[in-house]
């Protein structure tokens, strides 16, 4: 049985941006890994990180991450995955980035997560042996985005790796920003079509992340408007060679 490692910064990145993948790829049979980087609860949190929950209409004396990882467990089962792991990693703005600019402006100098995370990818390389990894290229330039492409490119695994363009921010801007697209500019593109039910599975993966859409998209009903606008259609930037058993579960789509 094949394997792979999608590797999603937020509680919902994967599911976003390659969630039709993941579920062709579950229909085949894959074993695929869904591991969630940026998961910890953070006791009683302050200001801006505060301000992330009460934001989108949440009491600030729930523990917001243990909602968001709930939802990420509905989501993988909505996408034929199995539970998905959650590292116990703080979000950015409990790492000291004190605004909304800040999230999506250069990755602060106090920052050390890096090494950190790549303990930990390392760790999850080497137990689950993947024939394929799947992560973000850092569309928008979340810095948590971008330090998992960081850490990732540290560790230099020797997986292939699809690295995909990360949803919705593909969508928010009409020239998106792109800190890293030097670094992707010379991989080839790979897209990736799939079927109705993955579509739907996508779909019902996506909605299930209930805290996020009004946030994200203005509500479920946008949701839906913005996946139909992708067109059944994934795209990635390809690092090494796929293995055949990807290419025969995209046939499986046809």
């Amino acid at each position: 049985m094949p394997s792979a490692l999608a590797l999603s910064p937020h509680l919902d990145d994967a599911a976003f941006s390659c969630g039709g993948t993941l579920a062709l790829m579950a229909r085949a049979g894959w074993r695929v890994t869904l591991v969630t980087v940026f998961t910890a609860s953070v006791p009683d949190p302050k200001g801006f990180a505060l301000a992330c929950q009460t934001d989108k209409g949440l009491s600030p004396d729930i523990d917001y991450m243990a909602l968001r990882r709930a939802e990420d467990r509905d989501a993988a089962a909505a996408l034929g995955l199995a539970p998905p792991r959650h590292l116990p990693f703080r979000e950015a703005p409990h790492r000291g980035y004190a605004s909304p600019a800040e999230l999506f402006a250069e990755v602060r100098a106090d920052d050390g997560i890096v090494p950190d995370l790549i303990r930990a990818l390392s760790d999850l390389v080497a137990e689950t042996a993947p024939d394929l990894i799947l992560a973000p290229q850092a569309v928008g330039g979340h810095v948590d985005h971008v330090q998992v492409v960081h850490a990732l490119d540290a560790l230099a695994p020797g997986a292939p790796i699809l690295w995909w363009r990360d949803f919705p921010y593909t969508v928010r801007e009409a020239v998106p920003r792109e800190p890293l697209a030097e670094r992707f500019a010379d991989l080839p593109v790979e897209a990736v079509p799939f079927d109705a039910a993955a579509q739907a599975a996508k779909r019902v993966a996506c909605a299930a992340y209930a805290s996020q859409l009004g946030f994200q998209f203005g509500g479920a009903d946008n949701l839906g408007l913005q996946l139909e606008r992708e067109g059944g259609m994934e795209r990635f930037r390809r690092q090494g060679v796929l293995p055949g058993d990807f290419a025969r579960a995209l046939g499986d789509a046809g």
